[in-house]
């Protein structure tokens, strides 16, 4: 198929199912298009005012783009005679498709072969369509969308209904959009589709991403990832609190698809947000500015009113962000600049702004450890002319983003001329916040990443059946530690294994089949004498065992899990986060796309909540993050090299002070059937 070109630049548009009645769908759609400047065609073979059939329109005029507002049992008909007639996109408006189910799904299935087999472009069904401003192409049946402004920001939205609600709110902030998309049911034109259209864009300086659901994974991440090679994209995913079905092990169950997605969006460059306010916070300040690469970027706040200022700092420290102190040679600076009594470490307080504030901006903006100023301040023009004060404060070339709170046209004034010079613009301490912290995740994500070694390559392995002690014997070709251990057919080879290993033992269950032993009485730990043991082994009898694990008891520390698993959308994942048998309950995880690097991997752990955990808390043992790097790079290497494996997990996979020990492993595999259809 073509280009979007048709669809969003067409040089004429027919509107099917055109009325004069106000309150019709096609009616509102006519009166959306009454700014447009190319050729416009109402079709209604009812109305002898109107085109009979987009075949007549077509014959009057170039028409590119055929607007469907008519039921959806009609729709591939007309769809069909669109084609015929030369159309090349069209956007299917009403519901009644999928979404419906029953007949709605075969009325979706007509309709996508029609365009398929046509090369038309088809965008929706089950969509308001879009917006398209620059061109004066507002093909949107909602009321108001005329009024979007033109801007540099582009909105690709799952849903029709938030690409409006973020049009109309970036035209509230000042910003505008290039184009608004609402995919609908996506059965043409997805996602990916509009983002690679945007990449050639020039209109475009930052993109906000909505996503409900994924249908390719890796055509999104590749999309996404060519996109911000050359401008921003912002993502908004739905689906948190959705967790969905148990899969069979720790892995399946919290690498759920809402955190899969929003980690391969963050992997491909992706600034992630958590709501409609952040995302438009955060595309707005990327479209204006964005900071230079930095692996763990800084900022540096100043405020004319300590109040705002303190929330402003709260709201910075609780996204993570660093705020370092200030160097020495930057406080002597301010110290010349500002009265004795101000704060001047960082945050630097100017207690109200002065003529002195373009310099404050300036010299915290120059400090070493500052690669973003966020300041705020009230609009108090007989104080200080904000606009030239920030301006002075970008001499450095640092990015500056400020809070201007004030009501009036002197402040919309003022807020529009800091945005055309590059500075982002709030009106309140939580918006400068987020925009900030879209700078510098976009920073981070800018930052080269450590490249993969060339001394591993993971083994191929069979696609057997593994139990914990052939899965563990896996994880030694891997290079990761597990503690001395005997598999056992009976008890006295249980016994010859306990007397060889001299020393407490845990003494297990040993079945491929049970992947949660603990759950039936299958570990049992601490066993220090023959007694102990064989009321172990009677335990475990009880429970089904046929044959059992003795192995020497780990020494203490924190667990961990760690894993590789193939999600059904994005293809091989892995995961890292805090483990035992609570792995589930807390779900403190980090997910990567795999295959990835061990640079990259060792990452993952600061991003867990419990991370205090793994530096030494209370005298525990101290993570190595190359360490714990390398094992789920590996993992993620195992999985991608061996497409019969399914899932591998280590749970517990245990910090101690002699380093990460595997204390447990499960090793899923599938079909060769399955792994043809594999991404």
């Amino acid at each position: 198929m073509g280009g979007l070109g048709p669809l969003f630049g067409p040089r004429g548009v027919a509107v099917v199912g055109a009325s004069r009645d106000p309150g019709k769908l096609g009616a509102a759609m006519a009166r959306s298009l009454s700014g447009f400047g190319g050729f416009l065609a109402l079709v209604n073979a009812r109305d002898d005012a109107m085109y009979p059939s987009v075949g007549a329109a077509a014959a009057a005029g170039p028409v590119d783009l055929a607007l469907l507002c008519v039921p959806a049992a009609a729709c591939a008909g007309v769809l069909a005679e669109a084609a015929d007639a030369g159309v090349r996109a069209a956007v299917v408006c009403g519901g009644g498709f999928a979404e419906t189910g029953g007949a709605g799904i075969e009325h979706q299935r007509r309709l996508a072969a029609i365009a398929r087999d046509a090369g038309l472009r088809l965008l929706g069904p089950n969509t308001s369509g879009f917006l398209a401003p620059h061109a004066r192409l507002t093909a949107s049946f909602v009321p108001g969308a005329h009024r979007v402004r033109p801007g540099a920001v582009a909105v690709v939205a799952a849903s029709g209904g938030v690409n409006h609600a973020l049009a109309f709110a970036l035209t509230e902030a000042g910003h505008g959009v290039s184009l608004a998309v609402g995919l609908g049911n996506a059965a043409g034109v997805t996602a990916p589709d509009v983002l690679d259209h945007l990449a050639d864009d020039p209109r475009t300086a930052a993109v906000a991403l909505h996503v409900e659901s994924v249908a390719d994974g890796p055509r999104l991440v590749e999309s996404v990832r060519r996109l911000t090679a050359t401008r921003p994209v912002v993502a908004l995913v739905v689906g948190h609190h959705d967790v969905g079905a148990f899969a069979a092990s720790h892995t399946g169950a919290l690498a759920t698809s809402w955190r899969t997605t929003r980690a391969a969006l963050a992997q491909a460059g992706a600034v992630l947000v958590d709501d409609e306010r952040e995302l438009v916070d955060a595309v707005g300040a990327l479209a204006v500015t964005r900071a230079r690469p930095c692996a763990d970027p800084g900022v540096g706040v100043v405020t004319a009113q300590a109040g705002p200022g303190l929330l402003l700092l709260d709201d910075l420290r609780g996204r993570g962000i660093r705020v370092p102190e200030l160097a020495p040679g930057t406080r002597e600076t301010l110290a010349g600049l500002l009265p004795p009594l101000t704060f001047q470490r960082n945050p630097v307080d100017t207690g109200r702004p002065g003529p002195e504030l373009g310099a404050v901006l300036a010299a915290t903006g120059a400090d070493p450890g500052v690669h973003v100023v966020a300041g705020y301040v009230l609009h108090e023009p007989d104080a200080a002319d904000v606009v030239a004060a920030v301006a002075e404060g970008l001499s450095g070339g640092v990015p500056v983003v400020l809070g201007l709170a004030g009501t009036g046209d002197d402040v919309v004034r003022d807020r529009a001329a800091l945005r055309g010079s590059g500075v982002p613009v709030a009106a309140d301490a939580r918006g400068v916040a987020a925009a900030t912290a879209a700078l510098l995740a976009d920073a981070r994500a800018r930052t080269p990443r450590p490249a993969a070694s060339a001394l591993w390559r993971a083994p191929a392995v069979p696609a057997a059946r593994y139990d914990e002690h052939t899965g563990k014997a896996l994880l030694g070709r891997l290079g990761v530690t597990t503690m001395p251990r005997h598999a056992c057919a009976g008890r006295a080879a249980a016994h010859a294994a306990f007397d060889s290993l001299g020393t407490a033992a845990a003494v297990k269950l040993l079945d491929a089949d049970v992947l949660h032993k603990t759950e039936i009485g299958g570990v049992h730990l601490d066993v220090s004498t023959h007694a102990e043991l064989d009321a172990a082994l009677d335990a475990l009898d009880a429970a089904g065992a046929r044959r059992y694990l003795v192995e020497a008891m780990a020494p203490a520390g924190v667990d961990l899990v760690a894993g590789a698993r193939r999600d059904p959308v994005f293809g091989p994942v892995v995961l890292v986060g805090l483990g035992g048998t609570v792995a589930e309950a807390l779900a403190d995880v980090a997910v990567r796309l795999a295959p990835l690097s061990p640079g990259e991997a060792a990452g993952m752990a600061a991003e867990l909540a419990g991370r205090a955990l793994l530096a030494g808390w209370r005298g525990g043992p101290v993570l190595d993050p190359e360490d714990l790097g390398t094992i789920v790079s590996r993992l993620g290497d195992l999985l991608v090299a061996n497409p019969l494996l399914d899932e591998i997990e280590v749970n517990p996979l245990r910090l101690t002070q002699r380093g990460l020990i595997a204390l447990d492993a499960v090793i899923l595999t599938r079909k060769a059937d399955d792994a043809r259809t594999d991404h």
